[in-house]
């Protein structure tokens, strides 16, 4: 017995002074590497959350999540438009840098693709052993392009490859793994609503991966344009509340000449004569789907190891009969999509990861969706590529209530091609911003400053040319030439 006791205890002293296998370790010693998930609404924006300040509907499951770890009051899009917006968020790299910079279709389905070549964060995570999955839509890449997702880092891919097709929540089909997947019930009419089907499929994603790290990208269709949605009570509910507004009803829906499929393909918006009421269904969706998530989390055990981040690709749309100025939509600020004033690109950004992030937290420290990929790197201890170049700064300090470890942006910049070209900057407490760099004679510098002008209502060009000076220095350094996205600046840099 004594010879049995002893063998116990020199082989648990062997054991135990034995060298160990090095395991994948997260800041602060965790030895298990959480799971990311990455919530994106689609054109909802910053006062669209009662969390945020939205007072004619709520949304409790996404203000749970704000409650349970921190949310940023001063957190921009990657632009002011869904793909270059996306780009950057996955990239690391802002729209002076970021492989796509706007929105440039192909045709019959899909938008010009990322390049295969470019380090992404899904990319990073394979690297590191996780289960990458994307729910949702793309917009970054045809078909079986080198853009398309599972190209681009993603082992599983369900949704819109196309946010043209996605224009529509009764398309023809979606596609999973870049194959079709018909949906036959919706050529005569509209029985399959698809924002059902996308979180339906995220959630089997997070079931079957419940035992290992997963990152999943979540990026729902919901709240952009059509304004369409199903006739439950939740809708019945809301036409009673608001009033009626004005009717969208789209041409080419009575242009006989024209089928289904034409409509389909050219990304007809569907009419709609209660768009108020569907756009607050469809928050009430989308903030139901948060919930789900967040309660499966918790029913798998995995909760407390789970980062769930929340957000939107850009301001709020007006598109297809929407009214974001009855909603206030773009809170205290001005500007839609596709401006580069605050409503369009300042949007709502909450992280929520237990026992990390210090419950009913607030941060105003600048950031932008290009610091997501260098702070998923700083939290795994990953050394980004000294070849891959990177302009987001890592916001672990602040998630962590260390704000005075915080590193700061020298400036956040955006450039957007459309409209005549449009671009901006925030340096500190100040922004700059120039529109119409088509028409040099007309295109100014307008310089405000957010702290005391939130809704940039008074330009102080003419008082402070020094920001007015910084600012073209900056638009004259900040990006590099695309071939494929050129740029009206590129021609303007010393206005």
């Amino acid at each position: 017995m004594k010879k049995l006791v002893l063998s116990i205890i020199v082989g648990f002293f062997l054991f135990s002074c034995a060298p160990k296998t090095k395991k994948a370790v997260v800041k602060e010693g965790t030895l298990k590497k959480p799971n990311i998930i990455f919530i994106l609404a689609d054109d909802a924006g910053w006062g669209d959350f009662s969390c945020y300040g939205q007072e004619k509907f709520t949304t409790p499951n996404i203000d749970a999540l704000a409650s349970s770890g921190i949310r940023f009051t001063d957190h921009y899009a990657g632009s002011s438009v869904c793909a270059p917006s996306r780009s950057a968020l996955l990239t690391g790299q802002h729209t002076g840098h970021t492989p796509i910079r706007g929105n440039k279709e192909v045709m019959p389905e899909g938008q010009i693709p990322i390049p295969a070549d470019v380090y992404s964060l899904p990319k990073m995570l394979k690297q590191e052993g996780y289960t990458t999955g994307m729910f949702g839509k793309w917009g970054l890449g045809y078909p079986e392009s080198e853009g398309a997702p599972n190209v681009q880092g993603f082992d599983e891919f369900y949704g819109y490859n196309c946010q043209r097709l996605a224009h529509t929540y009764y398309p023809l089909y979606l596609r999973h793994n870049g194959v079709k997947v018909p949906l036959p019930e919706n050529e005569k009419g509209q029985n399959t609503y698809t924002h059902h089907l996308i979180h339906q499929e995220a959630m089997a994603f997070i079931e079957d991966n419940k035992d290992n790290p997963f990152f999943l990208y979540l990026p729902y269709t919901i709240p952009h344009a059509e304004m369409t949605v199903e006739e439950d009570s939740i809708f019945k509910k809301y036409k009673e509340i608001y009033p009626q507004g004005k009717p969208f009803v789209h041409k080419k829906n009575h242009d006989p000449s024209l089928s289904h499929e034409d409509r389909f393909y050219g990304g007809v918006y569907a009419d709609q004569a209660y768009p108020r009421a569907a756009f607050a269904t469809m928050m009430h969706h989308l903030d139901n789907s948060v919930g789900d998530v967040m309660s499966k989390l918790k029913e798998l055990g995995i909760d407390e190891n789970t980062i769930v981040i929340f957000s939107s690709d850009n301001g709020p749309h007006k598109e297809g009969g929407a009214d974001p100025y009855y909603f206030n939509s773009f809170g205290p600020f001005k500007g839609v999509k596709r401006d580069l004033y605050e409503g369009g690109i300042r949007v709502p950004y909450i992280v929520s990861w237990p026992g990390k992030i210090k419950p009913n937290s607030t941060s105003s420290h600048p950031s932008a969706f290009w610091d997501l990929l260098p702070t998923v790197a700083d939290i795994l201890d990953i050394e980004v590529p000294k070849s891959v170049e990177i302009d987001g700064i890592s916001f672990l300090p602040t998630l962590e209530g260390q704000g005075k470890k915080q590193k700061k942006h020298d400036y956040l910049y955006w450039e957007f091609h459309e409209a005549g070209g449009r671009r901006a900057v925030r340096i500190g407490d100040w922004k700059a911003v120039q529109y119409r760099l088509n028409k040099p004679n007309k295109s100014k510098i307008e310089v405000y400053n957010l702290k005391e002008d939130p809704k940039e209502s008074n330009n102080l060009a003419d008082q402070k040319p020094e920001i007015v000076q910084k600012a073209k220095e900056i638009f004259a350094t900040a990006r590099t030439s695309s071939a494929v996205f050129p740029f009206q600046g590129e021609k303007l840099k010393g206005i």
